[in-house]
């Protein structure tokens, strides 16, 4: 018989599911996103109901042949990330875009570390929308979807600084058809934007770019976590 494997997991989300217990997503350094049924921990008192927390760093195993596991076991990580205000929310928008948006069981070392890192960030910066920008872009990345950001996908020429932009989705960066039209941005945006210099025009290029972008993955169905923002 093999040994219990242990896995590297963030919590993501817990609900209650049936009288006593709890289903939690994870996302897992070695497996993606797995959902696993967390049995008789409702009413607990015990370390494991207090380990099934948003952002907590855990190493659990997991039971079960079907999509959605079983918990057996969990540990604490690492100390527990707390974010309070704007950080909060923005966490939960993570967590969420995770959710809708990553295929179940699809590992990404590179997304999980980059996952952890923007938790750090949120802690400890004043413009959250950085690090949030740079995680849905490498998510997009990650998934495929992430266009060439210099380069007109119309014209096939280089984004000038001068220059107006729009974003497509089933296209691309392409001209605009006028300069300072509803929804476009300036190519000098665009360039900072790459070079992750981040101007107020960056990152007003960046927020358009990524709720286009994120709109065919995520669907009509809002977020939970930007309605509990505003």
């Amino acid at each position: 018989m093999s040994a219990p494997v242990w896995i590297t997991a963030f919590v993501l989300h817990r609900r209650p599911y049936r009288e006593t217990s709890y289903l939690v997503d994870f996302f897992t350094l070695e497996s993606g996103r797995v959902s696993a049924v967390a049995k008789g921990v409702k009413n607990s008192k015990g370390d494991r109901k207090s380990l099934l927390q948003p952002f907590g760093l855990v190493r659990i195993q997991l039971r079960g042949k079907t999509e959605l596991k079983n918990l057996s076991q969990i540990e604490a990580a690492d100390r527990m990330t707390v974010l309070t205000g704007t950080a909060l929310f923005c966490g939960m928008y993570l967590n969420e875009l995770i959710n809708r948006i990553l295929p179940q069981g699809l590992a990404s070392e590179l997304m999980f570390d980059q996952y952890q890192r923007t938790l750090q960030a949120l802690q400890h910066t004043d413009t959250p929308d950085v690090p949030l920008r740079e995680f849905e872009f490498g998510l997009l990345e990650e998934l495929g979807q992430l266009p060439d950001w210099l380069t007109d996908a119309r014209s096939g020429e280089a984004v000038t600084a001068e220059h107006w932009y729009r974003f497509m989705p089933e296209n691309g960066i392409v001209l605009a058809r006028q300069a300072g039209e509803k929804g476009s941005f300036p190519g000098y945006a665009l360039q900072q934007m790459v070079a992750l210099d981040w101007t107020p025009a960056a990152r007003k290029a960046a927020k358009l770019i990524s709720r286009h972008a994120l709109f065919p993955l995520l669907g009509d169905k809002p977020l939970k976590s930007r309605e509990l923002f505003r």
